[in-house]
């Protein structure tokens, strides 16, 4: 599937590092380095945009190896980019690490996972069928 994309960034396009993939890594695109101290969030450019077709979302999502080495992750996680959005992508990390963290140019910060979705309409109801579950939820079926 072919989408529509601006650069305006020095990085290269996000792309899939292997055959397997499901996420595209989002870079930094940044005139300095930011600094962040513990619990800290900052929004991150990415200096591009893009034109998804409707029925499709962009999931931005966390990246394990930042996630683990340095403490820093997408705080809204996944943020979603709707179908109609124009503007440019951009990452809300936080710091949840004890230490002062660093982001730099062209880092890694993010993955972006394209999917699907439904849009819906409502059935207004006075009733709704039994399930095995029930209401049950939060732990009720234990701890092992």
């Amino acid at each position: 599937m072919q989408v529509k994309i601006i650069n305006k960034s020095t990085n290269p396009l996000p792309q899939y590092q292997t055959s397997g993939a499901a996420g595209m890594d989002l870079a930094a695109q940044l005139e300095s380095t930011i600094t962040l101290q513990p619990m800290e969030r900052a929004l991150i450019p990415t200096g591009l945009y893009m034109e998804l077709p409707q029925g499709l979302e962009a999931q931005v999502r966390p990246r394990s190896g930042m996630a683990i080495k340095k403490g820093l992750t997408v705080i809204n996680s996944p943020g979603t980019i709707d179908s109609d959005y124009r503007g440019e992508i951009k990452v809300a990390i936080v710091n949840l690490s004890g230490t002062v963290q660093t982001i730099e140019q062209g880092e890694r910060v993010a993955q972006m996972v394209i999917a699907r979705h439904e849009t819906i309409s409502w059935e207004l109801t006075e009733n709704l069928e039994d399930s095995e579950r029930g209401a049950g939820g939060f732990g009720h079926t234990g701890t092992k």
